[in-house]
């Protein structure tokens, strides 16, 4: 592949999303309103709880992940979801970029979404709860961006091989997906309290990790290997995701899934 002609076709991808950003009226809700609802909701739950600066920290670093992997996840879900619902997925494979392509492009612009969503909750979080999100530095704060990111793709690629699959049926995917991470990974409580199934299950998810990892930072138990195992997990899946995604797309392609959502 020619590498300028291939930059240029993710960065068209990326433009592409951002347009559509723009002309939505519902994804400011997605960047402002439903994060700063949620934060507040929470945050205000752990006044009137009565928990001490550690347990508000533990809380409010949870929210805030699961905030930012919401926003940036969801753009990489639209590169299907948007064609699929406007009836024009082939459409989009008919165009000379490869689908990968179009999911780096729409990481780019759900990169940007979600970092504008870290910043504006961890304002909030010092002006309201007096939370010091830069405690643990630029460079680990940095990290840990990078690995909720990742795991956005992952959970974003994930929808998109599900809409192949299962067409209209998976589109509950893109919401349902964090909701379950945020029950067994540990956004508002320790894993340790989970049962032994869902225990296990929780280690095999890098966001666990990646809590943990800046939790540690605030006086809970960790250390540096936690990104170690974080971003090895994210490696792993990326490339099982990669295999996936390919066998997906040729299967689409050999059954007529494409004129079929299109239609």
């Amino acid at each position: 592949m020619n590498l300028p002609r291939g930059l240029i076709q993710i960065w068209a991808a990326a433009i592409k999303n951002w347009i559509i950003t723009k002309r939505n009226v519902f994804s400011l809700f997605e960047i402002l309103f439903w994060p700063v609802v949620g934060f507040f909701s929470v945050g205000l739950l752990t006044h009137f709880l009565k928990l001490n600066a550690d347990m508000v920290g533990f809380i409010l670093v949870g929210v805030i992940s699961m905030s930012v992997i919401q926003v940036c996840q969801i753009d990489v879900a639209y590169v299907f979801l948007y064609d699929l619902w406007s009836k024009s997925l082939k459409h989009t494979f008919i165009a000379p970029v490869h689908p990968f392509q179009l999911i780096l492009g729409a990481w780019l612009i759900g990169i940007l979404r979600s970092f504008v969503v870290f910043l504006l909750l961890s304002l909030l979080s010092t002006l309201a709860f007096g939370f010091d999100v830069l405690r643990p530095g630029l460079g680990p704060l940095l990290l840990f961006l990078l690995g909720l990111f990742f795991i956005s793709a992952l959970i974003g690629i994930s929808v998109c091989i599900l809409v192949l699959l299962f067409g209209y049926k998976a589109e509950v995917a893109a919401w349902s997906i964090t909701s379950l991470m945020a029950l067994i990974c540990g956004i508002y409580y320790p894993i340790s309290i989970l049962p032994s199934p869902l225990l296990q299950i929780a280690r095999a998810i890098p966001l666990t990790y990646f809590l943990e990892y800046l939790r540690s930072f605030y006086g809970f138990s960790g250390d540096g290997k936690l990104l170690g195992w974080g971003f090895g997990q994210i490696g792993v899946y990326l490339a099982i995701e990669a295999i996936l995604f390919k066998m997906v797309l040729r299967r689409a392609r050999r059954t007529g899934v494409f004129i079929k959502l299109s239609e």
